[in-house]
């Protein structure tokens, strides 16, 4: 057994992580189609954030990647190539290739902007007349996920810096007149506690998807969470073994999704009712039209299917809108309860049992079947 085998056992298996399904789902459906744009995760602490972060990290499939290139380079699509490796491809040299995991970077919160971005050696550059470049965690993150846990505490302006990365797929570093860039396209994964303070709602409307997650309640679910942890702590060799059928199985389900996705349709009544329930909701800008949109059609894919319903939109368009709704200090209604009314308004279906018992946790039946 190899020593990155052993390593990736220890990590806790994505499916045998019970309940926080609207946080699963967001997840996935960002590893499905990185073009949602990420996924913030509020919530109590000790909720499983980190855990579940870090086992859909393992969960995913080996990437083919330009071996030694330190931005995971894709060996074939210039989107996703340094140009040192473009400007290889183009004299036809060989580039050597090689597979590995999903890398998962973990942002932390005391880092500069140049532990981020990278840093240039003007000396260097100057003495030698050469791009000496030292890559940051955003080259690390390409085509992998960027975790940034306690957000809501970073520095505003870093948290810019990630999203513009984010938002174009590039990062570029000036220094004295020298510009590098490469390419920075990750899923950007944020969370946070709600205790410690709200992100700006600028910022917050730049990640794709809005998860809220709540301490379980049920006490058979508390004890069925603390047994597994227990099981997994005595012997994490056996308890991933136990789970590997369903990750295997969830893991060709991700990558069907992904093939299936430019296949997917959304009827055109069905993009306008979107845009209506926007519209209503009085939502700033486009994205939550765009990103409710994509979230439908990557969920359609998951399932195995080609054509969009209104339940899948259902389903993803709390994750999609709650954030980006305008807060009224003297409001109590929940902003996910909110976007279930006027969807359930302009689609003209009934709001599900679920929510309207809840009145205000603004949570659906979004389960990860």
């Amino acid at each position: 057994m190899s020593p990155t085998a052993v390593a990736r056992r220890v990590v806790f298996p994505f499916t045998a992580i019970v309940g926080q399904e609207e946080m699963k789902l967001a997840l996935i459906l960002n590893v499905i189609d990185p073009k949602i744009g990420g996924v913030m995760i509020m919530g109590d602490r000790g909720t499983g954030k980190s855990t579940t972060i870090r086992a859909l990290a393992d969960l995913l499939p080996e990437i083919p990647v330009v071996a030694n290139d330190p931005f995971n380079s894709h060996p074939s699509d210039p989107d996703l190539m340094s140009d040192e490796i473009r400007q290889k491809l183009e004299t036809g040299d060989e580039i050597p290739i090689e597979h590995k995991k999903v890398q998962m970077v973990d942002l932390p919160l005391g880092a500069t902007e140049d532990r981020v971005c990278g840093t240039i050696d003007i000396e260097k550059a100057l003495s030698e007349g050469v791009k000496a470049f030292e890559p940051g965690l955003l080259a690390k993150a390409n085509r992998g996920i960027l975790y940034v846990d306690e957000v809501n505490l970073l520095d505003d302006h870093l948290v810019d810096v990630l999203l513009d990365s984010a938002a174009s797929g590039w990062n570029t570093v000036e220094r004295e007149g020298i510009s590098i860039r490469h390419p920075a396209r990750f899923v950007l994964i944020g969370s946070g506690n709600p205790e410690e303070g709200e992100l700006r709602p600028q910022l917050l409307d730049r990640f794709g998807m809005h998860a809220e997650i709540h301490t379980v309640k049920d006490p058979a679910l508390r004890v069925q969470i603390v047994e597994q942890r227990a099981e997994f702590d005595q012997n994490p060799l056996a308890f991933v073994e136990k789970y590997q059928p369903q990750q295997q199985e969830l893991q060709q389900r991700i990558i069907k999704a992904q093939e299936l996705l430019p296949s997917v349709n959304i009827d055109y009544d069905l993009r306008v009712k979107i845009s209506e329930v926007c519209s209503e909701l009085d939502v700033d800008g486009l994205r939550g039209d765009i990103v409710t949109n994509r979230a439908a059609k990557a969920l359609t894919a998951f399932e195995g299917r080609t054509e969009v319903t209104v339940d899948d939109i259902r389903r993803v368009i709390v994750l999609c809108l709650r954030h980006r709704l305008r807060k009224d200090p003297l409001e109590s209604i929940d902003s996910g309860y909110k976007v279930d009314k006027a969807f359930a308004r302009v689609f003209g279906v009934e709001l599900s049992e679920d929510t309207a018992q809840t009145n205000g946790t603004g949570q659906l039946k979004a389960g990860v079947r």
